[in-house]
């Protein structure tokens, strides 16, 4: 069994989406306060990362949010975490909360959402980053990106095995129970990145 103290949530910031994605940041947050497991996001201010911030903080858990220094020029950080982190870029912003996470949940998100869970699968792919990577199908949200990795992989652009780098859950349950029990990847699968 993996031992989990901190979490990476990718979630957006948006706030006109449907109330059911609120709900499951919301369910989330609180789920890893009781389990005493640190949220660490991108401490936006506004939609589901600061849904989940606000909901792990109620349940007494600990959120650590990591943002570029630009964001909070612009007044886009939460000012209540527990931590706030400030890095020079974006580039810097995913490469702490991935080293500082011990897995990753994808809760659904517009392009910055989509583009941290491909990177982080992508590091995955070359050995870079070890730990579970679960995706939150809130809605059936994923739908469409899970038929195009499956398609990626019936067309031999990935491997059979690069399906096991990512693992979907329907629930916020689900999701931290799968954290629990998925194997570390090993960095040998690095000689199979290529076709």
């Amino acid at each position: 069994m993996n031992d989990i103290k901190n979490i990476c949530v990718y979630s957006a910031s948006s706030t006109k989406i449907d109330p059911i994605y609120f709900e499951a940041a919301e369910q989330l947050g609180k789920i890893l306060a009781r389990k005493h497991i640190n949220l660490i996001n991108g401490a936006g201010c506004l939609g589901l990362m600061c849904r989940i911030s606000d909901a792990t903080l109620a349940a007494g858990g600990t959120v650590t949010g990591i943002i570029p220094h630009f964001m909070v020029e612009q007044g886009w950080h939460h000012k209540g975490l527990t931590r706030l982190i400030e890095t020079k870029d974006m580039h810097e912003r995913k490469q702490l909360m991935a080293d500082m996470s011990d897995g990753v949940i994808a809760l659904p998100g517009g392009c910055g959402t989509l583009e941290e869970l491909l990177e982080v699968i992508t590091w995955k792919q070359l050995g870079l980053y070890l730990k579970p990577i679960v995706i939150l199908n809130i809605n059936h949200f994923y739908d469409p990106l899970l038929e195009m990795l499956q398609q990626a992989i019936d067309q031999h652009f990935m491997r059979q095995e690069h399906k096991n780098i990512w693992h979907v859950a329907e629930t916020p349950e689900e999701a931290v129970d799968l954290l629990y029990t998925i194997p570390h990847w090993s960095k040998e699968i690095r000689k199979f990145a290529a076709i």
